[in-house]
């Protein structure tokens, strides 16, 4: 079955929404505690949590449309989505060895696809 390309749509899609669910539990983290009560307050790793849910909820039917060893390997572009972020959003710096790091998963993720044609 080969794959259709709206199935490494929603998968890539998936994969920014999952990004954010490790963005809002590294906010989170900073209120977290052993109180099980606060932690139903913190809203920040809640909304990380369910993120994280929603990302595999999109991935599931995006498996109908391809074949898993082209599909799950896109999922480690969540890996730039996530780098970018942090960046953005929790003021983090990239260095040129981060930058090799994301420039190799892309090129990973390219070989897979079209090794996959």
């Amino acid at each position: 079955m080969p794959t259709e390309l709206w199935a490494v749509g929603l998968v890539l899609f998936g994969t920014l929404v999952g990004a954010f669910g490790p963005i809002l539990l590294k906010r989170g983290s900073n209120s977290f505690g052993l109180s099980v009560r606060a932690q139903f307050r913190n809203y920040n790793l809640l909304a990380g949590i369910f993120l994280y849910g929603v990302a595999s909820i999109i991935f599931i039917p995006a498996l109908r449309g391809g074949e898993l060893s082209v599909l799950y390997p896109l999922v480690s572009v969540n890996y730039v989505w996530v780098s970018l972020l942090s960046v953005r959003f929790l003021n983090e710096k990239m260095n040129k060895l981060k930058w090799l790091g994301i420039s190799l998963i892309i090129v990973g993720v390219s070989l897979i696809g079209l090794a996959s044609r």
